[in-house]
């Protein structure tokens, strides 16, 4: 027995020198320097890639493999362009563990690492080809190769990823990582600093971690015991962004539990105009199979931007139960609104159950109270109260909302369904017994903010965004008992709405206003510059009313049909003004038009043709008007200006017509009425006219469309009075007339012949 061991030992040792002579001899006479051309070559052909190798190759044996490089590139497949390069790397692999299958690495070092990571369209990385194809389940049942690294140390990389398909492109620069031993089950240290850059999300971030990383790729476990992140640059439009996270984090990705114990966020910032600031402290979070545990989580978050402010605190006061059912609760969140002079408090409370591994969750009994505060309104304040359910699927994508309560004197219900998270998709049935929306902004009834010197409504040069259109798809309707809107007033109000691909439509839309009807359709699309149609049908509508709630105008009185079929576009309330375009229509009976007295100023005309030459000029006098039982007319309405040609306007004692422009984008008018005196004796005022039968008075309208100036044509009239008188004296002298004798009123004396005459005479004389 000890004869043989001793042999045994002999023979070992003898093994050992031979093998040691053997490896010496290599070592001495092997210089890899030798096969590069071999290597590129061999790359060339499996890869389809080029190899650059400029330094010297470096080569260790034993106790461990090892290998260094100098300057080396690698281009895309087939192609010249780099994919990667780096300055130099060593890599060494012990010897003896791989006789059992086990890689165990040295070190790895690498400094100056250059690579560009590239998704196409098709979803294929640029590194495919290297990876080479994934494996099936049948390949990765044998034994796995135990992977143990040493130490790891990365120096100044420069790690790219662009995709294609989405658009997006990542950098990560100035990467310097360095660990202690990586393997399964073993805790390392871990500390990493990098620049991360996007331009789509326009983020430059300077990022350090600290850490101790425990792993088990097996189980999919990860562990960061004494985490210390901080981030630092601009996101967006934050700048002097400052974000820190401690804690110890351990997240199990097969089963989707994770436990924070404790862990701090805290981020800074400044936009615009204003400062974020948002704390996160949960002092415990477990969340398990067998356990959901959480003390006290505070949320905290201030937001400011350009006079507005946003401050608040959710509070959970504690998570317990299991992973299949937790209740966390109570839930309080006490949020402060500040803006324009208005202030909106808002508590909400409630008790949140869920299931994490189906990731439903609820809040069954959610209480809102609010009381909004600004000088504005009528009392000051008002208060809302709603209370409701809250549904939410996250594997399924869905939510929903359920509510009733009081908005200041008005009750609300309503459902609200969200059927997918992104794009978002939303279907709604709103309701309101009545509704102020003026009220509640802080308008004052029929109030008007609008510029004393230029005449423009507030914020009528204020952008208009549609832009959060085209991330939403919605369908529902709102009903109002009373709606208060714009100043206009209306009852039985109802609305069809639908959003899709950045477009509003809104059809039917109706209601009982000013003691008549409204039918039609509105809608609106998401662009530079959003576009507008409106088709409406207002019929038996009191116009004079609706006039001076919608317009503040007071020209016009009647009852009858309005029709309007409109498109316009632009990005301010102006441009949408000079960019009108379509027809309008109005049919009115038994009103008035307010600030002149057409039949008024004929009848004094008689007076003031002998006093008057040219023209006299007089603001309108909203005391006078002039009655009709009658009023149509048309409108054509290109780039903001709407054109009529075919007013016709009817009275027992008056017959008047019109045409003109109305500038609705610069809010002026130009505009003529042609009165004319029919035949009876009394008009209105009562004094006598049989002298100025068939008399015509041009009237000119000019200046702002509310309150225009007029211009009675007293010229124009003159000649038509002479051109009267002598058609007359023609008349007079036909045959058959009596010298000094007039014609006779039924006009038999002369027959075809008189009118024949007279016809001509009126083409000859321009009437």
């Amino acid at each position: 027995m000890h004869k043989a061991l001793k042999w045994t030992l002999m023979g070992l040792g003898s093994v050992i020198l031979v093998l040691g002579a053997v490896l010496a001899y290599v070592a001495a006479t092997f210089d890899p320097n030798d096969y590069k051309s071999a290597i590129i070559q061999a790359v060339k052909e499996k890869t389809g890639r080029t190899l650059e190798l400029k330094g010297d190759i470096g080569l260790s044996l034993f106790p461990s493999l090892g290998m260094k490089l100098g300057p080396t590139s690698l281009s895309e497949r087939n192609s010249a362009q780099a994919f990667a390069g780096l300055e130099s790397a060593f890599v060494s692999v012990k010897v003896m563990p791989l006789l059992a299958k086990d890689l165990i690495v040295d070190a790895v070092e690498l400094k100056g690492l250059r690579a560009t990571i590239v998704r196409d369209k098709a979803g294929k990385l640029n590194v495919d080809d290297l990876v080479g194809p994934q494996k099936t389940p049948e390949d990765k049942a044998g034994a796995p190769v135990k992977i143990d690294i040493a130490r790891v140390e990365i120096a100044d990389a420069d790690v790219t990823f662009a995709d294609q398909a989405g658009g997006t492109r990542y950098r990560l620069s100035k990467l310097d990582l360095k660990t202690g031993r990586l393997a399964n089950g073993v805790t390392t240290p871990v500390d990493l600093s990098a620049v991360i850059a996007s331009e789509k999300d326009k983020a430059e971030l300077d990022t350090k971690l600290k850490a101790k990383l425990t792993f088990d790729l097996e189980r999919q476990l990860y562990k960061l015991d004494g985490l210390d992140c901080s981030v630092k640059g601009r996101y967006g439009d934050i700048s002097g962004l400052n974000a820190t996270a401690k804690g110890n984090v351990e997240a199990r990705l097969g089963s989707g539990e994770y436990v924070a114990n404790p862990l701090e966020v805290a981020v800074s910032g400044k936009r615009p105009g204003g400062d974020v600031n948002v704390k996160l402290d949960a002092p415990r979070l477990t969340l398990t199979q067998d356990k959901v545990e959480d003390g006290k989580t505070v949320l905290e978050a201030q937001l400011s931007e350009l006079g507005a402010k946003l401050t608040a605190k959710i509070t959970v006061g504690s998570v317990q139960g299991a992973y299949t059912a937790l209740s966390a609760g109570p839930l309080d969140a006490d949020i402060e609104m500040k803006s324009d002079g208005r202030t909106v408090k808002a508590r909400l409370g409630g008790a949140l159950t869920g299931n994490l591994e189906t990731k439903r969750f609820e809040l069954p009994n959610l209480a809102l109270a609010a009381k909004v505060s600004d000088p504005k309104l009528p009392k000051g304040s008002f208060d809302a109260d709603i209370k409701g359910a809250v549904r939410v699927d996250l594997a399924k994508e869905s939510a929903g909302l359920d509510f009733t309560g009081k908005l200041e004197e008005s009750s609300v219900s309503g459902k609200v369904a969200v059927t997918k998270f992104s794009p978002l998709a939303v279907t709604f049935d709103l309701n309101a017994d009545q509704l102020d929306v003026d009220r509640l902004m802080g308008k004052a009834p029929g109030g008007k903010s609008a510029d004393a010197k230029t005449g423009k409504g507030a914020g009528s040069d204020d952008r208009i965004d549609l832009s959060a259109l085209k991330t939403v798809n919605a369908a529902g309707s709102v009903r109002i008992g009373k709606l208060t809107a714009m100043n206009l007033k209306s009852s039985q109000f109802r609305a069809d709405m639908k959003v899709a691909g950045g477009r509003l439509d809104v059809s039917p839309v109706s209601a009982q206003l000013y003691q008549g009807t409204l039918n039609g359709s509105l809608s609106a699309q998401a662009a530079n510059q959003p576009v507008f149609t409106v088709k409406q049908s207002l019929a038996g509508v009191a116009v004079g009313p609706l006039l001076r709630d919608a317009a503040n105008i007071d020209t016009l009185d009647g009852k009858g049909t309005i029709n309007l079929d409109l498109t316009t576009q632009g990005a301010t309330v102006d441009a949408l003004k000079k960019a009108l375009n379509g027809n309008a229509a109005i049919h009115l009976a038994d009103g008035s038009l307010k600030g002149i007295d057409i039949a008024g100023t004929i009848r004094s005309a008689r007076d003031k043709i002998r006093e008057l030459r040219g023209e006299q000029v007089k603001p309108a006098d909203k005391t006078q008007k002039t009655d009709f039982s009658e009023l149509k007319a048309t409108f054509n309405v290109k780039n903001g200006v709407a054109r009529n040609n075919d007013l016709s306007m009817k009275s027992p004692l008056l017959r008047v017509s019109g045409a003109g422009d109305i500038d609705i984008g610069h809010d002026r008018m130009n505009y003529v009425l042609k009165a004319t005196l029919v035949g009876t004796t009394k008009g209105q005022g009562g004094k006598d006219a049989a002298d100025l039968g068939g008399l015509t008075v041009p009237v000119k309208l000019t200046g702002p469309i509310n309150s225009p100036q007029y211009a009675i044509d007293f010229a124009g009239m003159v000649t038509d009075v002479a051109k009267q008188r002598v058609q007359d004296e023609l008349l007079k002298r036909l045959p058959g007339q009596a010298p000094g004798k007039p014609a006779p009123a039924d006009g038999k004396a002369s027959g075809n012949v008189k009118d024949t005459i007279k016809d001509q005479l009126k083409g000859i004389l321009g009437r």
